[in-house]
C-alpha cells in the first residue's frame, strides 16, 4: 500500500512516520508518497532523513521530467479512458469558486496522473492519505484514475473551517473509509457529509510508542514549564508567554522552553525578551530530544485556540508530566480536567494564569496528574494498537499475516 501526505516527512508530523513504522510492524509494505517535499529545516533527525530519501514526490518527478506528465496521463487514459474522464469531471464538480481555485483544481487532476503512475507501476492496492486538504483531493482523484481504493486520516481543525472549499462531502464519499482522530473529528465528517456514508467513519486515535516515553526523570521538581509545537498563530503562544510573565513574581525560578518553530518565532521572542533567560527559544528538535526533553520537565502546556488532538499532549502524558490545555475539539477526549491535567477555556489568560500557579505550587498534584496521564495514554493511545486496528480497515490483514509467518 502506499501512504500519501501533502508535504512528508517534516517535523511537525512526525506522528505520520510513526504510525507508518507501526504499520510496516504488522508486516505490511508502505511506499511513502508526497505531493511536495518538506523544506530542509522540516526534516529534522536521522529517521526523517532516511525516510525523506526514499519517498516518491509528485512535483520533483514532474519537475525532473516533464515528458513524464503527459505520458502518465496517456498510460491512465489507456489503462481506463472510463476512469479517466471521471477523474476530469470530479475535478471540475468539486472546484471551489473562482478561477484561481480552478487553476489549483486542475493541477491536482494533474498531480494525480502522476502518483497513479507511480501506484500502477509499484502494484499498490491501497491508497491512504493525511489530512483532508489538497493532499487529499489528490488523493481521491487519484483513486477514481486509477481505480485504487483509497481512504484518509481526519485530523482538523482548518479544513472544518472550510469544508465547502474542501469538498469533505466528497472525499468521505469516494473514501473505503475515513479514519477519524476523535469523536469530535468524526462528528464534523458526519455534520459535512451525506448520511449514507456514515458507517464509513471510524475513530482511530493517533498514537506514541509508550516505550519511547517516561522511563527517566531528570532531577527533582524544578518548575520547568514547556511547550512543544509550530509558533503560529493558532496555538495561542502570546497568552503563554504572558502568564508564564505573571506567575514570575510568586514563581522567580520557574523556566519556560519552548520547542518549535514557525511564522511567528521572531514576535514571540520579542515578546519574552523582558523575561530574559526565564524563557528558552529551542527551534525544531528531532523527537529523540523532544523524548528527552520531556524527561526533564515538570509541565507541558499547550494554549491553542484550535485543534485537533495534540500528539505532543499524549508525548507529555506517557511522560508522567500533567498538561494544562484548552478546551477545544478533541482534546478533552484525551485530557481529563482536573485528574491528568487541566483544561482552560480557550482565550482566557486569567485561567491559564491560575492553573500555571496551581501546578508550580503543588509538585504533588503534579505527580499525582502525571500517572493518571500515563494510565490514559496506555489504554487508549498505543500506536501498535492503533496501528493494528488501520491495518483491518486497509484489508491487508491477511498480507500481514502472511508477511509475519
Amino acid at each position: 500500500m502506499a501512504y500519501l501526505a501533502s508535504e512528508y516527512p517534516k517535523v511537525s508530523h512526525t506522528f505520520i512516520l510513526r504510525e507508518i513504522a507501526s504499520v510496516r510492524r504488522q508486516g505490511v509494505d508502505v511506499l511513502t508518497c508526497t505531493v511536495r517535499r518538506a523544506g530542509t529545516k522540516d526534516v529534522v533527525g536521522a529517521d526523517q532523513q532516511a525516510e525523506a530519501d526514499c519517498t516518491f514526490a509528485v512535483l520533483e518527478a514532474a519537475r525532473k521530467a516533464p515528458l513524464k506528465v503527459p505520458v502518465a496521463h496517456l498510460g491512465a487514459f489507456a489503462r481506463s479512458p472510463r476512469r479517466w474522464f471521471q477523474a476530469l469531471v470530479l475535478a471540475w464538480k468539486t472546484r471551489p469558486p473562482g478561477l484561481k481555485a480552478g487553476l489549483w483544481q486542475f493541477f491536482y487532476f494533474v498531480e494525480a496522473g502522476i502518483l497513479a503512475d507511480y501506484l500502477h507501476r509499484k502494484k499498490v492496492v491501497h491508497l491512504h492519505n493525511h489530512f483532508a486538504n489538497s493532499g487529499c483531493s489528490v488523493a481521491l482523484l487519484t483513486s477514481v484514475m486509477s481505480g485504487i481504493p483509497y481512504s484518509f486520516t481526519l485530523h482538523g481543525p482548518t479544513v472544518f473551517f472550510q469544508p465547502k472549499w474542501w469538498r469533505i462531502d466528497a472525499k468521505v464519499a469516494g473514501a473505503r473509509f475515513v479514519a477519524c482522530i476523535s469523536h469530535f473529528a468524526r462528528s464534523q465528517a458526519m455534520l459535512f457529509s451525506d448520511e449514507a456514508h456514515w458507517n464509513k467513519l471510524k475513530i482511530v486515535h493517533c498514537g506514541i510508542r509508550l516505550e519511547d516515553y517516561g522511563n527517566t526523570r531528570v532531577g527533582s521538581f524544578s518548575k520547568r514549564v514547556l511547550f512543544v509545537g509550530r509558533l503560529d498563530a493558532v496555538k495561542g503562544m502570546p497568552l503563554l508567554i504572558d502568564a508564564f510573565a505573571a506567575v514570575l513574581d510568586t514563581h522567580p525560578d520557574a523556566q519556560l522552553t519552548i520547542i518549535g518553530d514557525g511564522p511567528a518565532r521572531a514576535k514571540l521572542e520579542e515578546r519574552a525578551k523582558t523575561l530574559g533567560k526565564t524563557v528558552t527559544f529551542l527551534g525544531y528538535q528531532p523527537q529523540e530530544e523532544v523524548a528527552r526533553l520531556l524527561g526533564e520537565m515538570d509541565m507541558l502546556v499547550l494554549p491553542s485556540f484550535a485543534e485537533g488532538v495534540p500528539v505532543v499532549l499524549m508525548e507529555a502524558m506517557a511522560s508522567r508530566l500533567p498538561v494544562i490545555a484548552s478546551r477545544v475539539a478533541g482534546i478533552p477526549e484525551l485530557v481529563e480536567d482536573g485528574v491528568s491535567g487541566f483544561l482552560v477555556p480557550p482565550g482566557d489568560l486569567e485561567s491559564l494564569t491560575a492553573r500555571l500557579e496551581e501546578l508550580l505550587g503543588d509538585p504533588a498534584l503534579c505527580a499525582k496528574m502525571g500517572e493518571a496521564g500515563r494510565a490514559m495514554v496506555e489504554a487508549e493511545f498505543d500506536i501498535e494498537r492503533e496501528a493494528a486496528r488501520l491495518v483491518e480497515l486497509y484489508g491487508a490483514k491477511d498480507v500481514s499475516e502472511k508477511a509475519v509467518r
